[in-house]
Order: C-alpha cells, then sequence, then structure tokens
C-alpha cells in the first residue's frame, strides 16, 4: 500500500507536468495559465454549490429520519472533485469535473456501491460497533 501511494504521488505530478507541457506547445504559455486559472475558479464555484446542494439533501434527511448514505457518499464524491479541480492541471480537472456533475457522479458512486459491497462481503472492510 506504501508503495502504491508513493507511486501515485509521482506518476500524478509528473503526467500533469506532460499534459500542461503539451498544452502549452499547442496554444501557448499565457492561454494555458489562463486555462489552469478558469478550471480552478470554475471549480471552486461548482464544488460550493454541489457541496451546499448535498449539505442541505443530508439535512432534511436527517430531520425526516432517513439513513443519508447515498447523500454521504456524494458529499465524498464533492469533496474529492473539488480537491482534484484546485490542483492545477488537465487530468485531474477530467476527473474532478466528472465527480462534481450529478450525472457522472451518480455513474461513479454506483460502481463505488459496488465496490463497497464487495469489499464487506468479502470481509475486506471493517466495521467498529459499539458495544
Amino acid at each position: 500500500m506504501f508503495w502504491l501511494i508513493v507511486s501515485v504521488i509521482i506518476v500524478i505530478p509528473v503526467i500533469e507536468l506532460w499534459g500542461l507541457i503539451t498544452v502549452g506547445s499547442w496554444i501557448g504559455a499565457f492561454p494555458t495559465i489562463l486555462l489552469v486559472i478558469a478550471t480552478g475558479v470554475i471549480g471552486g464555484y461548482l464544488a460550493r454549490r454541489e457541496g451546499i446542494h448535498t449539505y442541505r439533501l443530508f439535512m432534511i434527511q436527517l430531520r425526516n429520519g432517513e439513513l443519508p448514505g447515498d447523500t454521504l457518499l456524494d458529499g465524498a464524491c464533492v469533496l474529492v472533485g473539488g480537491v482534484f479541480l484546485l490542483t492545477p492541471g488537465f487530468f485531474t480537472d477530467i476527473i474532478g469535473f466528472l465527480l462534481l456533475f450529478p450525472y457522472s457522479r451518480g455513474i461513479i458512486k454506483l460502481f463505488l456501491k459496488r465496490w463497497f459491497n464487495k469489499k464487506i462481503r468479502n470481509g475486506n472492510f471493517i466495521w467498529n460497533r459499539r458495544r
């Protein structure tokens, strides 16, 4: 697990730098910088908007006595998407936008639910219960 984290920390910035250099050679340095800033600003706005919407839905579900499982997963996706959009680079921006738009987030949530259920069934996911 340690080497996976280290490789992700090294590989993602290298891919992002390659993407920035490639796009910079196509459209120029100044437009590339403006594009990175624009995606960061738009991403911050979208993350804030979707986060507020998710928080309100969470509070409504709690008030009605419902379990907010899907809403918590929405909140996690919005948080991760916002972090990806605030990091400079185009590949992380694509992932961030996919996590912020409700339709694509729904598809990603479906895969996450299946993954969680598989981990729970195989015993790889540990539940700590208070007694």
